[in-house]
């Protein structure tokens, strides 16, 4: 049986230890290339939870005034906390640039690609974990979500994490407690995937049946107490309960709670938009799929169509036989991927618990059409690498030129270096509406008392907040600014700054943005 077979580790050849070692570090250099400039600027999540994790390292709250919380109220809605809260001691020893932002997604994604290669040896042998690790080192999803700092795609790693060590932990029960590290960590990355971690966990229990001793209760207890405050939090924004504290932490309540996104009315549109997604492999979105490369690369879906049946052969074959098969935990958490995507409106970022099981099935179906290759799987091993690697290289070679340019007004190319500039002068600072606040919180180091002393919201509440004004900042249309003789103006480029120049203003560009300032 596959499952049998798969158990049977063995030392690498010098072959198969060279083409890890190659893989590895394609997959490095495609995530740190240029990193922190590429994308160009910040996206608003990104610069949101900068502020966040900025705010609570020096004030001990957030942008809300809440002390440690659990759950941000970023936005009015709300952000996952995780990865500010990973940002906090990295900006207490490097301060706050663009790569300190990112970091902590890089070094979680980094630290998936070895954890493939894990999952994929136990689910097909040596190979299986070589080609689990070529498509998540060299697809353009995982790459993609490497380089910048949304804040929910930190799920995909965790689950990662946490199911291989999982599958190592019922062998030494000492990996246990840190799968439920990890399995509980992620509630803090993604609160999309909370409906369906009860089913993911018990499942894997239901299946794997570890053995009941000490080390799965503290597993058990560990996992418990990180599911404890998100259950709170959610308690608080259902009006069960008040606003509480736990220790240090707050479990706040939202302006407006996002409690309506997850409808079973909506299951059979979200489950079209989700097949959608994974034919075409974009969204639409062009921060969160590269165009014609997709997700995975076109020629994906035969092999995860064959991947997926190979699962499901599995599946029987374990249940005949009554025997443990790693690979049945991979169909697990595919299918609770489909059941977390079938919830909420997806996009590829809201759909990401399911697109990491996705590459990993697309390298069984690699596997499993090798293994049918016979004698000839060397010959045919070769040929699908150096496919990979063509489509990898020409991927690159478009992200870092015609793909970053794209994107230079998705995340504001230049909105740092122009705010800076601004803020250099006295005065008012009019600020164009394309640029998202928490940019200019981060930039002007605005504490959340003065924040909150000072903004004024064009409508409150209301699940995305927006301020018409707050410290020095006042929001303007492109098209008709108001004419301060005294004040200092960061516009969109193309704007109408004519009679601003003939006023004397000086003009300095930076990126998408122009800075309009007032003669001394």
């Amino acid at each position: 049986m596959d499952g049998e077979r798969i158990q049977q580790h063995t030392r690498l050849t010098k072959t198969e230890g060279g083409t890890l070692a190659l893989l590895l570090l394609l997959g490095l250099f495609a995530r740190v290339w240029r990193f922190g400039s590429a994308p160009p600027g910040l996206n608003q999540d990104e610069a949101f939870a900068a502020y966040e994790a900025w705010a609570l390292l020096n004030y001990g709250t957030d942008s809300s005034l809440h002390a440690w919380p659990v759950y941000l109220t970023a936005w009015g809605s709300g952000m996952n906390a995780l990865e500010t809260y990973l940002m906090i001691p990295l900006f207490a020893l490097f301060g706050v640039r663009t790569w300190v932002i990112r970091l902590p997604q890089l070094l979680l994604a980094l630290l998936s690609l070895p954890a493939a290669f894990a999952l994929g040896r136990r689910t097909g042998g040596t190979r299986g974990g070589l080609c689990a690790l070529a498509v998540l080192a060299l697809c353009p999803w995982h790459v993609l979500l490497s380089r910048w700092a949304l804040e929910s795609n930190m799920a995909p790693g965790l689950l990662l994490l946490g199911t291989v060590l999982f599958c190592r932990g019922l062998e030494d029960g000492r990996c246990l407690p840190l799968s439920a590290l990890c399995f509980g960590l992620s509630l803090y990355a993604y609160s999309a995937i909370w409906p369906v971690m009860p089913l993911l966990v018990g499942l894997l229990l239901l299946y794997a049946r570890p053995r009941a001793d000490r080390r799965l209760l503290v597993s058990a207890v560990i996992l418990a107490a990180l599911a404890l405050p998100p259950a709170g939090f959610l308690a608080v924004n259902y009006g069960l309960v008040p606003e509480f504290s736990i220790g240090p932490f707050s479990v706040p309540k939202l302006v407006a709670a996002r409690t309506g996104e997850i409808s079973l009315g909506n299951v059979p549109q979200n489950l079209r938009t989700m097949l959608h997604i994974l034919l075409r492999q974009t969204d639409g979105l062009r921060w969160n799929s590269p165009g014609r490369f997709g997700l995975f690369y076109p020629a994906a879906l035969p092999f995860g169509l064959l991947g997926l049946a190979a699962l499901l052969r599995r599946l029987v074959g374990s249940l005949r036989a009554k025997k443990y098969d790693p690979a049945v935990l991979l169909l697990i958490w595919l299918f609770c991927g489909v059941i977390q995507s079938a919830l909420v409106s997806v996009n590829v970022n809201r759909m990401n618990m399911l697109l990491m099981p996705a590459a990993l099935t697309v390298a069984l179906g690699a596997e499993t059409l090798l293994r049918l290759l016979g004698r000839t799987q060397r010959a045919g091993a070769a040929l699908l690498l150096a496919a990979l690697l063509l489509g990898f290289s020409a991927f690159e070679r478009f992200y870092f030129t015609d793909y970053a340019d794209s994107l230079n007004g998705d995340f504001t190319a230049g909105a740092q270096e122009a705010l800076e500039s601004a803020l250099r002068h006295d005065g008012t600072v009019y600020v164009t509406q394309a640029l998202h606040y928490p940019k200019l919180l981060l930039a002007s180091e605005t504490s959340p008392e003065a924040f909150s002393a000072t903004v004024e919201y064009a409508y409150y509440p209301a699940q995305y907040l927006q301020p018409l004004r707050f410290g020095r900042f006042v929001y303007v249309r492109d098209d008709s600014p108001p004419f301060d003789p005294e004040g200092v103006y960061v516009l969109w480029n193309g704007a109408d700054t004519e009679r601003f120049e003939q006023a004397g203003f000086t003009v300095e560009r930076y990126g998408c943005l122009t800075v309009l300032a007032a003669p001394a």
